[in-house]
């Protein structure tokens, strides 16, 4: 989020006040461990997240996790915890952020702020692999067909596109081990949105938007066909529809550039 997500933490400081909201940092955090102690280290693995919801605990909201790394590793420190004392360790929710900003109070505000309509924009939701699966962990009943981005597209007046990979995993695990495998998962969706009709990936996780859009580049090479499909940050989208001035300052950093597609479209 202060790095290569730099982008997808603006697009949600700017977007947050806009509807109401103010989030505030959890002080004093700590890496939860994703995605290398679980391998490690299996109580390690435990206890690094299960230090933030001490920390959570202590200042009395509810948790509200950007990162799908992030909120499986705290969702599984806190059903180990169960496991072990019979009680929860926080007393609020742990919430996925494109779970928390598509609950009905958010998407009727979002509603009546949308001066830009996303009309004619063609998306894929793309929701990776982490923040609904495994349920036992995530709580998700909708795991194998979430449906939130499609609610948000759909109230921002874009087009979501039904397709059956939207929780298929992009391999960004194994980035640095496994490439290869990489770019066989990635380019797989590439051409499976496409044949669906998209010309676009909507996502919620930094590391599927890394996946996808770090790789057009190389895969289209390596296909000996050319892919063009933008990766945005469902709060990105939010931001256009609502006329955030910084919008294409936060699109400006993705290295698949979506200006000429928003531009084609008329929305940017």
């Amino acid at each position: 989020m202060e790095g290569t997500a730099a982008d997808y933490a603006a697009s949600i400081a700017g977007v947050s006040p806009l509807l109401d909201l103010e989030l505030a940092e959890l002080e004093d955090w700590s890496c939860c461990g994703a995605s290398a102690a679980h391998s490690l280290s299996h109580r390690l693995s435990y206890e690094l997240p299960a230090r933030n919801l001490g920390l959570a605990k202590k200042a009395g909201l509810d948790v509200v996790v950007p990162c799908a790394l992030c909120f499986n590793r705290l969702k599984a420190a806190e059903k180990e915890a169960e496991k072990e004392t019979g009680q929860t360790p926080l007393d609020k929710k742990i919430w996925d952020l494109l779970d928390f900003l598509t609950q009905p109070s958010f998407l009727q505000t979002l509603a009546k702020k949308v001066r830009r309509p996303l009309k004619g924009l063609k998306a894929v939701g793309y929701y990776g692999c982490l923040a609904s699966r495994p349920p036992a962990i995530t709580d998700k009943l909708d795991y194998e067909n979430p449906q939130n981005m499609e609610k948000l597209l759909t109230v921002l007046q874009a087009e979501p596109l039904d397709w059956s990979y939207k929780t298929d995993c992009c391999g960004a695990g194994l980035t640095l081990a496994r490439p290869d495998l990489v770019d066989t998962l990635v380019r797989r969706l590439y051409d499976r949105a496409l044949a669906a009709g998209a010309e676009c990936f909507v996502v919620s996780c930094q590391m599927c938007q890394a996946n996808l859009d770090m790789s057009q580049e190389r895969i289209s090479k390596q296909a000996g066909k050319k892919y063009y499909l933008p990766v945005f940050y469902f709060t990105e989208l939010m931001g256009l529809a609502m006329g955030h001035t910084d919008t294409a300052k936060w699109l400006s950093r993705h290295l698949v550039d979506p200006r000429p597609l928003l531009q084609k479209r008329g929305l940017l």
